[in-house]
């Protein structure tokens, strides 16, 4: 849908018809209200949000669904409600035609803040140990 690189959220969101549009503010607003001090940016030409300088998660808009990008295990944490969807190493399509599961994705990302702060926190101790 993207004919050119985009260099920041707005621009990339507002690159897609509006009820895409709707789909990609959406997300971005439960990662933004759900993950305080993430830093937002695009990378791999598309939304991504980082915390502690850590990858946290991305998100895409495609042509029959909004594509939604975590790990590996985040994604087989939550296996059982993620069946449903087309899903690839990490990743988790939700198709266009239904509803956002609003309560899953804000599910996903708390253990996904939960797993890159007790990173930051296992560097830190580890710092403080040399």
């Amino acid at each position: 849908m993207m004919k050119k690189e985009l260099t920041n959220v707005d621009d990339y969101i507002n690159s897609f018809p509006q009820d895409v549009k709707g789909k990609l503010t959406q997300i971005r607003l439960l990662i933004l209200e759900n993950c305080k001090g993430t830093v937002e940016s695009i990378s791999y030409s598309m939304p991504a949000y980082k915390l502690n300088d850590k990858p946290l998660v991305y998100f895409g808009g495609f042509k029959n669904h909004i594509g939604f990008y975590g790990t590996p295990t985040i994604h087989n944490f939550f296996k059982k409600e993620l069946e449903k969807f087309k899903q690839g190493k990490g990743s988790v399509q939700f198709p266009h035609k239904e509803e956002l599961p609003e309560k899953l994705i804000k599910a996903m990302l708390k253990l996904k803040i939960k797993e890159v702060n007790d990173m930051a926190k296992m560097k830190k101790e580890n710092k403080k140990r040399l």
